[in-house]
């Protein structure tokens, strides 16, 4: 097998995990999303900590959090993922995973936007259209339920600005997961410090729901060893085509599985949000392929400099 099929498979793994992942937080619906939360972050820490430790790794995190500035970059990191996380379990529990898979769907596009106002970064005609659609599809859809969609917007911004924040921080993702877990664990110690200190604690109540919220340990890690793994092996291009399937299993688990309401109004948002995605993975695609060959010429070209008799040989 080689190595960029190897990449493919872990992505579609990744992307299956965090796709199918409404189904398990489903489960723990009983609970209140900040103690699901709150456990979320405890048994990632210790999964992801140990990981470190058996790899000899934990020194790095020391020495990632060098200097002030990276200081405040993981607390902001941390509130972004945290914050996204929140609100993507409650969106779960009350019956709002279709918005949830909205989110997710105009975040790309998001990050774009940040890409052209916060990095300096080009776009072409069709991208800017792409998200004109994806603005349309907003619009759309809280002029026809009266509201706007609200857990969509938070969950595409918090994690296009996680995204836009980790540019600046050049650490390994299983380092700068641990650590942004890290400024949020004495949150989450305190959430459950209140919940157990009271009687309503979730975890040692039932053995299930204790299997359950321990499992959310491996449910966060597992995706996120996927991913790094398939970013090292295919194209940025192909990486961000296959990481629809996530909100496309969402929806499914949304509308097929939960049976939540899927009007005409989020017919014509969802419509139109596809429409602005295939445009901006057309021109992702094209802008990808015009850089390798851009790349490969120039290879070329130097290799020609370096080695001007080979062209000479090569004449008649």
């Amino acid at each position: 097998m080689t190595e960029t099929r190897k990449g493919m498979l872990a992505m579609i793994g990744a992307c299956v995990i965090w796709g199918l992942s409404p189904l398990y937080y489903k489960m723990l619906a009983h609970f209140p999303p900040l103690e699901v939360l709150a456990h979320r972050t405890l048994w990632s820490f210790v999964l992801f900590t140990a990981i470190l430790a058996l790899r000899g790794r934990l020194a790095e995190m020391r020495l990632a959090l060098s200097g002030w500035r990276r200081v405040g970059l993981f607390a902001l990191a941390s509130a972004m993922i945290s914050t996204n996380w929140f609100f993507y379990i409650m969106s779960i529990q009350i019956g709002h995973t279709t918005e949830a898979s909205l989110g997710y769907y105009i975040f790309p596009l998001v990050a774009v936007l940040i890409g052209r106002f916060g990095f300096g970064e080009h776009l072409a005609p069709v991208q800017w259209l792409a998200v004109g659609l994806a603005a349309l599809a907003v619009g759309v859809l809280t002029w026809g339920l009266g509201v706007a969609p609200w857990i969509s917007l938070i969950l595409a911004v918090t994690f296009g600005l996680y995204g836009a924040v980790k540019k600046h921080l050049p650490v390994g993702p299983m380092v700068s997961v641990t650590i942004e877990i890290l400024f949020f664990l004495p949150v989450g110690l305190s959430m459950l410090a209140i919940q157990h200190g009271t009687g309503q604690g979730a975890f040692g109540r039932e053995a299930w729901d204790s299997a359950l919220l321990i499992l959310s340990g491996p449910l966060t890690a597992t995706p996120l060893l996927l991913f790094s793994a398939a970013a090292r092996r295919v194209p940025m291009a192909t990486v961000g085509l296959l990481q629809y399937l996530n909100p496309t299993l969402q929806f499914l688990c949304a509308v097929a599985v939960f049976g939540e309401a899927f009007t005409l109004w989020h017919q014509i948002a969802f419509g139109l949000i596809w429409a602005a995605l295939a445009l901006f993975s057309v021109s992702a695609l094209r802008q990808d392929r015009a850089s390798r060959r851009a790349a490969m010429a120039a290879t070329g070209v130097s290799a020609q400099v370096r080695n001007p008799a080979s062209e000479a040989s090569a004449k008649p």
